[in-house]
């Protein structure tokens, strides 16, 4: 019976756990997860009336595999209200709405016309090399004026990121891909409006990610739960690992409960722990994943009787442009839109600060970061008093960033890892960070595994 040890138990390790034992035959499979508890990122927190989400609060529904999993689990997904759709950019001292059509973009107050009639030129704009910053892909092609009111925000809602420095090839592949195709994102967007009436829409088309928000009733921990329930005993919570070695039959894993033998071994920690773990074994795979950067993000939630905020709060939330000089990345509506997030008559804000523009700001104390997250909020949403309930939520690790150079760097640790048969690398610091990807790359990874022995 092969022996398979997994290093990480967030949805990434869970997954691939989870569909080894579901498809796989003659396999022992136990996860080790440092933490007293399973989940990683993933974490929901109830009280008071209220329903708190530390990291991420959901995934969209556009990718089948992680739908396929929930009904795998026996748990029911729960998308995004209606009014969700609505998203603002916080422009010129206000909320402008995030348009969602070529007539609402020209109305829209959030660019100049100088900046929209530059958009209008991406259609002439020459192809960009193999790989380049976000912030040098979209200025050739749309303009500085839309990467710093558009796409900056966006970079930030997602990763937290620096455009600057991150990678157009590794964070955006499809605009990518699109720009190589068709030689124009608009050219793209027209050719692929045609298609999708003709083949009725799906994924494979899509110019950028689509779908709902989803998560479940009871918050996004209830995926990661649902899994830990099914792995049982397999799953063993406080454990770390602190060093790997192998020898021509098996691995050996060193950890605070002593050493483990183990025939395949998948590590699903993150990038930084993966180096500590493999410092002794290989140098250079260390090396690398230890240039994977993770700014500090702090989540910071503040509940509120609805008849103390003057905003409707009818939308998603709203992101903030660096340029604005802001000291918030933006705030989620979470009580519009998900149900159960507040009590009756309650509102539910949660705000991301810090990241890779601003890391400092995540780390203030209590008091200050309460302060600066109130005075930022009190004239955009009409606050009228201090909140009545505060969560601070803070990651000193948070997202890993796919800098210039990430696709370059997974492909040779995955030369690397040719030399060591058997041990895998998974998780969100290499080809994805959402919940969609976590979940997608855990399967194909138990079926390589599988179909491989």
């Amino acid at each position: 019976m092969k022996r398979i040890a997994i290093v990480g138990g967030g949805i990434s390790g869970l997954t691939v756990a989870y569909a080894l034992l579901d498809k796989g035959q003659g396999f022992d499979v136990t996860v080790y997860e440092a933490d007293s508890r399973p989940g990683g990122k993933i974490w929901t927190e109830k009280t008071g009336g209220f329903l708190f989400e530390r990291g991420a609060n959901g995934f969209l529904d556009n990718k089948r595999r992680t739908l396929e999993l929930c009904s795998m689990l026996g748990i029911e997904p729960l998308r995004s209200n209606d009014n969700s759709k609505k998203r603002y950019i916080f422009v010129k001292g206000k909320l402008n709405p995030l348009p969602e059509s070529p007539l609402a973009f020209i109305r829209s107050d959030i660019l100049s016309w100088a900046g929209k009639f530059r958009i209008l030129m991406e259609i002439i704009a020459a192809k960009g090399p193999e790989d380049e910053t976000v912030a040098d892909f979209i200025t050739r092609r749309l303009g500085r004026e839309a990467l710093e009111k558009l796409i900056d925000p966006m970079v930030s809602g997602i990763y937290a990121g620096d455009p600057y420095r991150m990678s157009i090839k590794s964070c955006f592949a499809r605009i990518k891909e699109l720009e190589q195709e068709y030689g124009s994102l608009i050219r793209a967007l027209i050719k692929i409006s045609r298609e999708k009436k003709r083949a009725q829409a799906n994924d494979k088309i899509s110019v950028a990610p689509r779908g709902t928000l989803t998560s479940f009733y009871d918050g996004a921990q209830t995926i990661t739960d649902s899994l830990a329930d099914k792995l049982g005993d397999q799953l063993k919570l406080g454990i770390s690992v602190n060093g790997l070695t192998n020898d021509n039959h098996s691995y050996q894993l060193h950890t605070s409960n002593g050493t483990i033998e183990a025939d395949i071994v998948i590590l699903a920690s993150p990038a930084y722990a993966t180096a500590g773990i493999l410092k002794d074994l290989d140098r250079e795979i260390a090396k690398i994943l230890l240039e994977i950067p993770y700014p500090h993000v702090s989540v910071v939630c503040f509940g509120y009787k609805k008849e103390k905020v003057g905003n409707s709060l009818n939308g998603f939330g709203f992101l903030v442009p660096h340029i604005e000089g802001r000291k918030i990345l933006g705030t989620l509506w979470d009580s519009s839109i998900f149900p159960n997030r507040a009590s009756e008559g309650h509102a539910l804000l949660r705000t991301m600060v810090g990241g890779a523009q601003s890391p400092d700001i995540a780390m203030l104390d209590d008091d200050k970061i309460i302060r600066t997250v109130f005075d930022e909020l009190r004239p955009i949403l009409s606050l009228k008093t201090d909140p009545d309930i505060v969560k601070i939520y803070r990651w000193e690790k948070a997202i890993p960033q796919y800098l210039l150079g990430h696709d370059r760097n997974m492909k040779l640790i995955e030369e690397r890892l040719r030399s060591y048969p058997g041990l895998y690398l998974t998780g969100n610091s290499y080809r994805g960070i959402g919940m969609n990807d976590c979940v997608e790359s855990g399967f194909r990874l138990a079926s390589e595994i599988i179909n491989g022995t």
